[in-house]
């Protein structure tokens, strides 16, 4: 049997890039899928593409900055698919770039809201119906600027290293209870997020470094933090909730090192042993 037979996993931006791989590779361990979007035509190629493989999907499009839209989604995933087990937060916003001075404040914030507030409605209306069924398992995706300054990105940043911070709040409330938190950095994937940072004017005059990583062959696979995600979803890494883990990590390696990760306190936001023995 798959190991995620039977669990119906709810992946946010499941219609192109890292969140399709995402939700391809869910329903390839056998979780039944629901795809979350704006964009209809998308999600509903991705469910298309795990049908054509066997496997039983949903698109649902909703925007998830409007939380009785999220309510109304995530009701229709319980009803159509079953109880929710995996929440996947892998929606995200980027065009902000540039000094604050220069960026457009309402393209900045609307980059904050969509990362932040989308992933609070989406575990504010996950969570309780995981709580209910004494189990579940959420995965928030995180990226540049969560754990160190990203000057001409400062909105995207912002968001990450929130939601970092969020995760690890969430799973601190709800572990007790047999639900989990993670937060995961796919790492630099050529996406359609990394294709308008290459091609705008504001992209190549900020963030020069986006092209020079590339060319430097600095290209992650999807797979690879798809693969990471079915093997949390499937509970190798319950020792590692409200932690950081990472597309470029070896699985093999970093479930050998949890016991010793936990112990050292690391993959969080913390002070310095220094500075946090000042408080």
């Amino acid at each position: 049997m798959a190991r995620l037979s039977n669990m119906i996993a709810v992946v946010t931006g499941g219609g192109r890039g890292i969140g399709r791989e995402i939700a391809l590779q869910q329903a390839r361990e056998g979780a039944k899928v629901a795809a979350l979007a704006r964009t209809a035509t998308e999600i509903e190629e991705t469910v298309s593409l795990i049908e054509e493989a066997g496997g039983e999907a949903i698109a649902v499009s909703t925007d998830l900055i409007d939380l009785a839209a999220v309510e109304s989604a995530f009701a229709r995933v319980a009803s159509e698919l079953g109880p929710i087990d995996i929440l996947i937060n892998n929606h995200g916003s980027f065009q902000g770039f540039g000094p604050i001075w220069d960026c457009d404040p309402l393209v900045w914030w609307r980059d904050v809201e969509i990362n932040l507030r989308g992933t609070f409605n989406t575990c504010r209306t996950a969570a309780p119906m995981m709580l209910a069924q004494g189990s579940g398992r959420i995965v928030n995706l995180v990226g540049g600027g969560t754990g160190n300054s990203f000057p001409h990105g400062s909105g995207y940043a912002s968001s990450k290293a929130a939601i970092m911070r969020f995760t690890e709040c969430l799973n601190d409330t709800t572990i007790g209870n047999n639900v989990r938190a993670f937060a995961v950095d796919p790492g630099l994937v050529r996406t359609a997020m990394t294709e308008l940072q290459l091609s705008s004017e504001a992209g190549k005059t900020y963030l020069p470094g986006i092209q020079k990583l590339f060319e430097d062959g600095v290209n992650i696979e999807p797979s690879r933090a798809a693969l990471l995600i079915a093997d949390i979803a499937a509970g190798r890494f319950d020792t590692l909730a409200g932690r950081l883990l990472r597309g470029v990590d070896d699985r093999d390696a970093l479930a050998e090192e949890m016991d010793a990760i936990v112990a050292a306190d690391g993959r969080a936001l913390r002070f310095s042993s220094v500075e946090q023995a000042k408080l």
